[in-house]
């Protein structure tokens, strides 16, 4: 048997990746971010949970990623300072539940996807982003058995953009948003 499971897998890995609906899996995806404090260090944080979509078509080389981040779900790693940033002179996630990335384009060198365009939607807000791309993979998971797709990408905000001018200069304007996702079929 395990003799019949190694050529099964060689073939597995060799099957192109064709057109595909997945869904984001939320055990495998977060959102961070990165801001300026005064000047003295960089603070960090993520939001953990998400959810969403990527359509994908390798052959011709284009697809759709919607990635919907639940904002109540903000960590700093400091429960006082979280509150403060979901609450209404910040992230007001009563009002606005949801930060959202929809794709409209993405960007090839060759073969390999390095960038995806889209729009940024937070606090009401709608501003055009750019995501880096620096990994990305379709393939086999060995562990979970099926076919998927995972990226890192990354791209910078102007938070003032989006309304958010507290604290200005002190603590930046530009904040780094990064994303690690994995999705699979549904």
């Amino acid at each position: 048997m395990t003799r019949n499971v190694f050529p099964l897998l060689l073939a597995l890995f060799a099957l192109p990746v064709v057109a595909a609906e997945y869904a984001i899996d939320s055990s495998h995806t977060y959102a961070s971010f990165e801001i300026d404090h005064l000047g003295f260090s960089t603070q960090r944080g993520q939001f953990n949970r998400t959810s969403g979509s990527i359509d994908f078509d390798s052959e011709a080389r284009s697809g759709r990623i919607e990635i919907r981040i639940d904002a109540a779900s903000l960590d700093t790693g400091f429960d006082l300072r979280d509150e403060v940033l979901r609450g209404e002179s910040w992230f007001n996630t009563k009002a606005f539940p949801d930060i959202l990335f929809r794709s409209q384009k993405m960007i090839f060198e060759q073969d390999k996807l390095v960038a995806v365009e889209g729009t940024l939607v937070m606090l009401g807000e709608a501003r055009p982003m750019r995501l880096e791309v620096t990994r990305f993979k379709c393939g086999l998971n060995l562990a979970l058995r099926k076919r998927g797709c995972g990226a890192d990408a990354q791209g910078v905000l102007r938070r003032s953009d989006f309304g958010l001018q507290n604290g200005l200069p002190f603590i930046g304007d530009d904040v780094r948003l990064r994303i690690q996702v994995e999705a699979y079929p549904p």
